[in-house]
Formats: C-alpha cells, sequence, structure tokens
C-alpha cells in the first residue's frame, strides 16, 4: 500500500462539476451580479491574503463594494442564495464511476481519508450518500484561507493525526488543489480527462481519469 492517508477535494473530484452547471444554470442567469462579485472577492482574499478577521465578514464586504450593497445585506443573501440554496441540488448530483466503490476500498484497507473543500461540504456529502466515510472534514474557510494556501492544508493534516508528507491528496484543479498540497508538503493526484493534457507546472505525482486507477495506485 503506497499511502496510510488520502484526502480529496469535493467539487469536481467527486462529481463532475459540469452536472452541477447545469442545475444552476437558471440561477447563474438570474443571480450573475452577486456570483461576479464572489468570484472577484474570492480572487482577491487569494492574491492578496487579507484575512483579518471573519473570513465571512471580509468575503461580503468585498463583494458588497462591488455590488454598491449594504455589507449585512450581501452576506444574507450570499447565504441563503449560495451557501444553503445550492445545496439541494446535491440531492440529484451523480458521482463519478466507481467512487464509492473506491472509498470502501480504501476504508477496508484502513486508510484514514479526508475532505478538504472550499465551500462548506459536510451537507453536501450527506446529500451525495458520502456522510459516513471521513475522519476528518475541513473547509478551507473555516481555517480563513482559501486554496491554494497551505494552511488549510496543514490544517486538515492535523485533523487527520498525520505529518503532510503522509497524505495523498486528490483533486481536479492545478492551481489551487496541486498547487496548495505540494505547498503544504502532500503527494499529490489530478483527476481529468484522459485527453486534457498538462501544460504547465504544478505536476501532480499521479493523473487518472477513472477512479479504479487511482485504486491501484494507492493500494499496489
Amino acid at each position: 500500500m503506497r499511502f496510510s492517508v488520502v484526502a480529496f477535494d469535493l467539487d469536481g473530484t467527486l462529481y463532475p462539476d459540469f452536472r452541477l452547471f447545469i442545475r444552476l444554470l437558471p440561477f447563474l442567469t438570474r443571480e450573475s451580479p452577486l456570483l461576479m462579485a464572489m468570484g472577484k472577492a474570492r480572487r482577491l482574499l487569494r492574491k492578496t491574503g487579507a484575512y483579518q478577521g471573519d473570513f465571512y465578514d471580509n468575503q461580503a464586504r468585498l463583494m458588497a463594494a462591488y455590488l454598491k450593497k449594504p455589507v449585512p445585506e450581501t452576506r444574507e443573501r450570499t447565504e441563503k442564495l449560495i451557501y444553503l440554496g445550492w445545496e439541494r441540488h446535491f440531492k440529484k448530483i451523480k458521482l463519478f464511476p466507481h467512487v464509492k466503490e473506491t472509498l470502501e476500498l480504501f476504508r477496508q484497507g484502513g486508510i484514514k481519508m479526508g475532505i478538504l473543500s472550499d465551500f462548506p461540504p459536510e451537507r453536501k456529502l450527506e446529500y451525495l450518500g458520502l456522510g459516513s466515510y471521513w475522519d476528518a472534514v475541513v473547509c478551507s474557510e473555516e481555517s480563513g484561507r482559501l486554496k491554494p494556501d497551505p494552511l488549510s492544508f496543514l490544517d486538515l493534516a492535523k485533523k487527520l493525526n498525520a505529518e503532510a508528507g503522509e497524505i495523498l491528496y486528490v483533486g481536479n484543479r492545478l492551481s489551487y488543489d496541486v498547487l496548495g498540497a505540494k505547498g503544504a508538503g502532500m503527494k499529490t493526484a489530478l483527476i481529468q480527462s484522459p485527453w486534457k493534457k498538462l501544460t504547465r507546472p504544478p505536476l501532480p505525482d499521479f493523473v487518472f481519469h477513472d477512479y479504479r486507477q487511482l485504486q491501484k495506485y494507492v493500494l499496489n
């Protein structure tokens, strides 16, 4: 067995994110200003590291400046429409093939497993039928550091009671998942379509498109 601890990103890693996108199309059209403001705010937070105080207040303050709306109203709408509003869609989202099979095999092999997501993952995992597999579940927002900041990855390692170098982190984004995990000292695996080519660093330690490949990589 190559690894004793495996951790995962959630969105786009355990399920194809296009499936959520399709379900959210009406919302994306209707609430595009709110989403654009959130995207701009999070890019600025990643770029500047301006994390003093409460993360959600900082995010709402930046979003409100873009939207020209009061901060309390912006935070309330973000919570209601995005954080809570999107969760119900996960009840009908299908996982990538062989995800549950993989998690079962890892659990049977005594492998510790964790989740690190940039958005709150607990209720999503329940809706996806994956709530019972994890030794640690971490939202980077709670640590005040969005990916690829290493702090949330190190927080995950601490909650898994493991050294970062023992952990294989599985994600779907080079710029967030691979960069952040490598910055924390973890090994990395990237899920992507087989016809895509890696054209820029950081390079993951392993690339796969079928979870059965990940099984073999970890267990053999």
